[in-house]
């Protein structure tokens, strides 16, 4: 695995979980197809394939784990860029057990200090380390 094409990878599917965010969860098949392009290999493509379409299928869940750990903010009160990089790193936690969670942990934590602000890192981290303790517990 390129590791410089899935981090690319994972931040276009943070755009489009972030798109989805804005409307109710509806897959939009023509950001999809911009932002899944063919120049990523194939076990790039399946990946933002799999976590975008689970993202949708699985919102509500997603959301009441994010929900319940973020202490007091229900999620409209979440910036909406760093609910996108909750609900990619919770899906990857959840649902992808070959994708290593402080892997996901690190990359969420990188894209909201790109595209968020400057608090967001330490919030978004607290959110997605609670979330793995409770579920490494659950096991």
């Amino acid at each position: 695995m390129n590791i410089t094409m899935r981090k690319k990878a994972r931040e276009n599917l943070f755009k489009l979980i972030f798109e989805l965010i804005f409307s109710n969860f509806q897959p939009n098949s023509k950001s999809f197809s911009l932002l899944c392009s063919s120049d990523f290999p194939n076990e790039d493509i399946e990946y933002i394939k799999e976590v975008y379409y689970g993202v949708i299928d699985k919102n509500k869940e997603l959301s009441l784990i994010i929900e319940k750990h973020a202490q007091g903010f229900n999620l409209d009160r979440i910036y909406k860029t760093d609910l996108a990089a909750l609900l990619l790193s919770t899906y990857e936690i959840m649902f992808l057990k070959d994708i290593p969670i402080n892997v996901s942990i690190a990359e969420a934590i990188n894209l909201v200090k790109i595209y968020s602000t400057e608090k967001s890192s330490a919030y978004v981290n607290g959110i997605l380390s609670s979330i793995n303790k409770e579920l490494t517990n659950k096991s």
